[in-house]
């Protein structure tokens, strides 16, 4: 069957490659190697309906719903003047409020493209109206973006979880200290780029200045507040703090800020349900195809083969660093978690690797591969915000991608940077 299989990921990677979307790829290609190896045929929909079924899944739509919650109610806007009164007098000022910007935002929304097709569209704006050039302005948005699918609430942790059947509330309470770790980095780097290029900074801000901004995004910052407080304490389960989250920003946005409407509703529902449409067909099929390359057995002949060069546990991630990097290059990273992680997660353990360490590596490897062409998702969706040709947004972005390099590296060589919160809190699982 491995042979039969082999044959079933070549059609499926053309079909690919030829432009077939993915989950239509990834769910014919389960059908076939089933019809095909004398599967009974009630097999595929049952494999595709038990995807579904899975509680922990219920957190995506409902950060979903919030993020676009947050977008149309004008929460955003205000967490961006925030930043920019916190941070705006450091030199390069609003790309280092972009920076912090989105490290607010990730607490929202849990999405790179979310971060960049949301707030995105606010700070680039922003930035060119002061004089920066459109590329850098991209670049930045883009590379910051990556935070979001790290700092907890995450959408691509909850999918690793409920597909490596790791702990979620681990995952979220391991990825702060690299998250944090990625924002400071990022901010070192604008800020070299910032002095190289004389970008103007805004004056130091009074204490009125401050806690006028303050004032005015104090609910918006206390969802991350929330969501994390109600985490940490075992109050709510990760999945119900989607859930919660979903009904506070409904709540300040109509209720405090009220710049959310009724009639507002209609566009939210509709965005909400087709990116959960997207990301539950990705799912689904893709539970399809891992159930199939798991009757072929190629998990343990690919796992054999990786542990036969190697079990020492370093060398091991740093094999399963440069696949995710190169896979990153061309698959959309949810498709390849859930494509990959069948593979890869019993090597690791079997390595003595932390479960909750190897998630946090997986996923970041694979958000870098966001703002990496040639399939970037987050750097096509900012070139078209920035009104930047594609490639030269590639080449503003190279000096972002460098700190992110070098966060990768201290996650993969010190584990302790995505152990020790979770120890610490023992969070509820």
């Amino acid at each position: 069957m491995t042979e039969l299989m082999l044959i079933v990921l070549a059609i499926w990677l053309v079909t690919v490659l030829a432009g077939m979307p993915i989950y239509l790829a990834m769910g014919l290609a389960g059908a076939g190697f089933a019809f095909m190896a004398g599967v009974p045929g009630v097999i595929v929909p049952q494999k595709i309906a038990m995807a579904a079924n899975s509680f922990p899944l219920l957190a995506a739509p409902f950060f979903i719903l919030m993020g676009n919650v947050m977008n149309f109610s004008g929460v955003t806007t205000r967490m961006f003047r925030f930043a920019t009164v916190m941070v705006g007098w450091m030199k390069g000022g609003l790309c280092q409020a972009n920076i912090v910007a989105s490290v607010i935002f990730a607490g929202m929304s849990g999405s790179a493209v979310a971060d960049a097709g949301g707030l995105g569209t606010i700070e680039i704006r922003a930035m060119r109206d002061e004089g920066y050039p459109p590329d850098l302005a991209g670049a930045v948005t883009a590379a910051s973006a990556t935070i979001g699918p790290i700092l907890p609430p995450s959408l691509p942790m909850i999918i690793y979880g409920v597909t490596a059947e790791a702990s979620i509330g681990a995952l979220f309470i391991g990825a702060v200290i690299p998250g944090l770790a990625m924002a400071a980095a990022l901010m070192l780097t604008a800020r070299a780029i910032a002095a190289k290029h004389d970008l103007p900074a805004h004056p130091f801000p009074s204490l009125r200045e401050v806690g006028v901004a303050f004032k005015d995004a104090f609910w918006a910052l206390m969802t991350p507040v929330l969501l994390l407080g109600g985490i940490f304490s075992g109050i709510f389960t990760p999945t119900e703090a989607a859930v919660v989250a979903a009904a506070y920003a409904l709540l300040i946005g109509a209720f405090v800020y009220r710049d959310f409407r009724l009639r507002d509703l209609p566009a939210v529902i509709v965005s909400t349900v087709q990116t959960t449409g997207v990301v539950m067909a990705l799912v689904m099929t893709a539970a399809l195809l891992g159930w199939a390359l798991t009757v072929a057995r190629i998990p343990q002949v690919v796992g054999g083969s990786l542990a036969g060069l190697t079990s020492e546990p370093l060398l091991v991630l740093l094999v399963v660093n440069l696949v995710l990097l190169v896979v990153g290059l061309f698959m959309e990273a949810i498709a390849a978690m859930l494509i990959l992680i069948p593979i890869f997660v019993p090597l690791a353990l079997a390595a003595g690797i932390d479960p909750t360490q190897f998630g946090i590596i997986f996923v970041l490897n694979l958000m870098i591969g966001t703002v990496t062409p040639p399939v970037g998702i987050v750097l096509f969706v900012t070139a078209k915000i920035a009104d930047v040709p594609f490639e030269r947004l590639v080449r503003a972005t190279l000096p972002f991608l460098i700190p992110l390099f070098v966060v990768l590296a201290l996650v993969t060589l010190i584990p302790g940077l995505t152990t020790w919160l979770p120890g610490l809190l023992a969070p509820a699982r």
